[in-house]
């Protein structure tokens, strides 16, 4: 009796192990990977008000932020070894952990958050090139902008808005559903685009006002007492805080990572991540220390000192320096609009229907649930406390890391059966019980229960920060204890 092969719904030529020839990242890529996470409108702000919570001391905020980017390099070199060396994405390794049909609903939950801050992001993106047609028009005619028409808003948006958000929208659908070597190509020239405009931003500051910034500069390098007890508060502090805002890119870093050459070229490109903090946290200081002082200058009164770059750049009044600085705030924010929301929805959603969708297809999807994502967040979604549901969901990361990285590294000592992950038999390696690993599935609760009391109670609310590494520390135990038996 000839035996019939194997018909499998779980395979898709997108998240299927990729070409070796495909495998064509180096650590310069991986580092631009890192620089436009770094390099956001979100990022900037944030070193810069760190450094304003310590009295720009630099010690506390770098060293902080180092402790920081060191713990990322470790997690993401660890969870992106499986998928450069087997060419898998993150939501097809977790099927070994989860089992075939758990990691396609617990991938989703990676993939709804993406969906979500993707919508949301697509907004706020929007709102630069709204920014640039406004100026466009005004630079023509003045009155233009005072058209009733213009001046019409409906859903929180008027006709600039609504049409400039349709562009973000088209465009971005233009580029990302294009596969992996249009956006790598993006994600190369965005991020060194974005620190040629903040270099040029920076010589202009420095150009006018260098024996004041270097004041400057001199007294928040003061380290007395650096490394003093009463500092290692607010390093942790900072620490965490930082670890934070990285640790959504972790977990599907193997999203990334299938594509690179070797893993002598993976872990230099994540070392590549410090180098970025601190090129990206020196030009942040110095380009809002030296706007703190052009202010002064000019006896522009601020209450303190501006961490927000659309807040910077609009002291300067200055068209053409506003267009310009607006195009590098639209390319950072949609490069990181890329990497940390629109490639794991993706990969996620291929998971999740690997016979129904494709790149166009899955893209599309994206798209359609960002574009009412987009519509209603400044007039319902924002209003009704959403984000502490997407935070909510974040806080299964962390326990979905620390489950993968046992069961790839103590459990399986680093081997994936090819075959059988993408096989439906019963008697496959991870079929488990009709799909589903228990085990992982217990853990994973566990771990999110101790993540998600951070953000739910009061009393802990202190080590929010730190959910993240609760989680994964929490799940990571329960699984290595649940598969000992």
């Amino acid at each position: 009796m000839i035996q019939q092969k194997e018909k499998s719904n779980l395979i898709n030529w997108e998240i299927v192990s990729i070409n070796p020839n495909e495998k064509n990242w180096n650590w310069k890529d991986l580092f631009c990977l890192w620089g436009n996470v770094t390099q956001s409108v979100i990022g900037f702000s944030l070193v810069a008000s760190l450094y304003l919570l310590y009295d720009v001391n630099f010690f506390i905020v770098l060293f902080g932020s180092l402790i920081a980017a060191f713990l990322v390099y470790i997690f993401s070199s660890l969870i992106g070894k499986p998928s450069q060396k087997h060419g898998l994405p993150f939501s097809v390794i977790l099927r070994t952990s989860m089992g075939i049909n758990g990691a396609r609903y617990v991938a989703m939950l990676r993939g709804l958050v993406g969906i979500f801050m993707f919508g949301v992001q697509t907004f706020f993106i929007s709102k630069s090139i709204g920014y640039i047609i406004r100026i466009i028009l005004f630079t023509f005619d003045r009155s233009i902008l005072q058209n009733e028409l213009l001046l019409s808003f409906y859903m929180g948006m008027n006709l600039i808005d609504g049409i400039s958000f349709l562009i973000t929208l088209f465009i971005q659908y233009l580029l990302f559903s294009s596969g992996q070597k249009v956006y790598k190509t993006f994600i190369k020239f965005s991020a060194l685009f974005v620190y040629f405009g903040l270099t040029l931003f920076l010589i202009i500051i420095v150009s006018e006002n260098f024996e004041e910034l270097k004041n400057s500069v001199l007294f928040s390098l003061n380290t007395q007492d650096a490394l003093s007890k009463k500092n290692i508060f607010p390093l942790i502090s900072v620490a965490g805080t930082m670890f934070a805002y990285f640790s959504i890119v972790i977990v599907n870093f193997g999203d990334f990572s299938r594509y690179v050459k070797n893993e002598k070229e993976l872990a230099f490109g994540n070392f590549s991540l410090l180098i970025n903090l601190i090129l990206f946290s020196l030009i942040s200081l110095l380009i809002v220390l030296g706007t703190d002082i052009i202010l002064a200058k000019k006896m522009i009164e601020v209450d303190r000192l501006l961490t927000n770059p659309t807040d910077i750049i609009g002291k300067f009044d200055n068209a053409y320096l506003t267009l310009i600085a607006l195009f590098f705030i639209l390319f950072s924010s949609a490069s990181t609009n890329l990497i940390a929301n629109y490639v794991p929805s993706q990969n996620a959603l291929l998971n999740f229907l690997p016979s129904n969708l494709n790149v166009k297809s899955s893209g599309f999807l994206i798209i359609f649930f960002g574009f009412f994502v987009g519509l209603f967040w400044l007039p319902v979604l924002s209003q009704v406390g959403i984000l502490s549901f997407v935070d909510t969901l974040g806080a299964f990361f962390g326990p979905i890391f620390g489950i993968m990285i046992i069961d790839y590294y103590v459990v399986r000592g680093q081997k994936i059966i090819n075959k059988d992950i993408f096989s439906t038999l019963v008697e496959g390696e991870y079929y488990y019980s009709n799909g589903w690993h228990l085990k992982g599935i217990y853990s994973l609760v566990i771990g999110f229960i101790f993540a998600s009391s951070t953000i739910w109670n009061a009393n802990l609310i202190f080590l929010q920060t730190y959910a993240w590494l609760i989680g994964a520390f929490f799940s990571s135990l329960t699984y290595y204890l649940l598969r000992s038996k």
